[in-house]
């Protein structure tokens, strides 16, 4: 029987307009063929099917093992009747007899059909999936689909939809059908129907992307940014370097009026963005780090790891702490330290000593 040169030739114009190897889709028909045949004709298992990529033929063989004594009529063959077929077979051969069935011609046909078809599916799951692995770490611009349960179901192509799970929304955030949003592509997990691809709202590298898209200067490397943490939709830090002496890293961060950190703060909800200047001095790079908060002193604790106290003027203690404790807590995670913060008593004012002190460490 044959699939004809129509087929085959189909086969070719898939094969080169998908990249597909096309020795890939025959032995992938074949595969399925056998399967179906096996479905067909219960009692004729062990069967094989080739196809001619030629002429589109479709040879079905009974497969038999040559043996001395027959033990299984359904499986075997004497050498006696292999060597009448095969005149050179031997006991252990594999004697192919070719078959004839004539009502196998649909049931051909139709499954060429389904393999084809699932085939492209599959293809285009891959590429969808491939299309989408490297963009892990990445930020996407999608569409707020729908609500499902936990998760928000975000669009990123008419194809392609993605998962928010609960945890990585920003608290309080609505998403609503038909909203264009940013995301940080979180994971890309690939699946028989279609990649899962899990975005996040929370996550530091969306803003560090954010940061990217609006600050040429961060987007050129003249600007780095040297840690960022984030408390989702609440508050983030973020400490800066300028490569070029010329440049103010948090001039070029903040803009004109406060233009391009507003776009950033915009765009995740209001949250709020403490730019900071990184010092290698860490008693200078915590003192930083607590802005808005304005810090009279830093000092070392002598007898604990990587831990300071920091004295401020009563005014300025609860936005040294700020709600919850979250701007000294966000310090502490940008720089590493443990942070215990002071006020300053009267008897306790900054000396000349404290004033040159903070001078030199600037």
């Amino acid at each position: 029987m044959r699939l004809g040169h129509d087929f085959i030739g189909a086969l070719d114009t898939l094969s080169e307009s998908r990249g597909l190897d096309i020795n890939v889709i025959i032995s992938t028909l074949e595969a399925a063929l056998s399967s179906a045949y096996g479905k067909f004709h219960p009692g004729e298992q062990n069967t094989e099917i080739r196809i001619d990529h030629e002429t589109g033929e479709i040879t079905v063989n009974e497969l038999r093992t040559v043996v001395d004594t027959l033990k299984n009529i359904d499986t075997e063959i004497t050498l006696e009747d292999a060597k009448a077929l095969k005149p050179d077979a031997a006991v252990g051969d594999t004697i192919r007899i070719e078959l004839n069935p004539s009502d196998f011609g649909r049931i051909a046909a139709q499954t060429a059909r389904q393999v084809i078809t699932q085939r492209l599916r599959d293809e285009a799951l891959r590429a969808e999936y491939s299309a989408f692995v490297d963009k892990v770490g990445d930020m996407v611009t999608g569409t707020v689909f729908k609500i499902d349960g936990d998760a928000v179901i975000v669009k990123l192509t008419e194809k392609a939809d993605a998962v928010l799970p609960k945890k990585e929304r920003i608290a309080g955030e609505k998403y609503l059908p038909g909203e264009v949003m940013k995301f940080y592509v979180l994971e890309v997990n690939e699946r028989s129907r279609g990649p899962r691809i899990v975005l996040s709202r929370t996550h530091p590298g969306l803003l560090k992307r954010l940061m990217e898209l609006e600050i040429p200067e961060i987007r050129q490397g003249i600007v780095e940014i040297r840690a960022l943490v984030r408390d989702g939709g609440m508050r983030a830090k973020v400490s800066l370097v300028s490569l070029d002496p010329n440049v103010d890293p948090v001039g070029a961060c903040v803009g004109n009026g406060g233009i391009r950190i507003k776009a950033i703060s915009s765009a995740l909800r209001g949250e709020k963005v403490d730019v900071v200047v990184f010092s290698q001095d860490p008693l200078v790079y915590i003192k930083n780090a607590l802005a808005p908060a304005q810090v009279a002193k830093v000092e070392p604790v002598l007898d604990a790891e990587k831990a300071v106290k920091v004295y401020v003027y009563p005014d300025q203690l609860s936005l040294a702490i700020g709600k919850s404790g979250q701007n000294v807590r966000l310090a502490a995670k940008l720089t590493g330290w443990k942070i215990d913060i002071t006020p300053v008593e009267p008897d306790r004012m900054p000396t000349l000593k404290d004033i040159f002190s903070d001078v030199f460490h600037k």
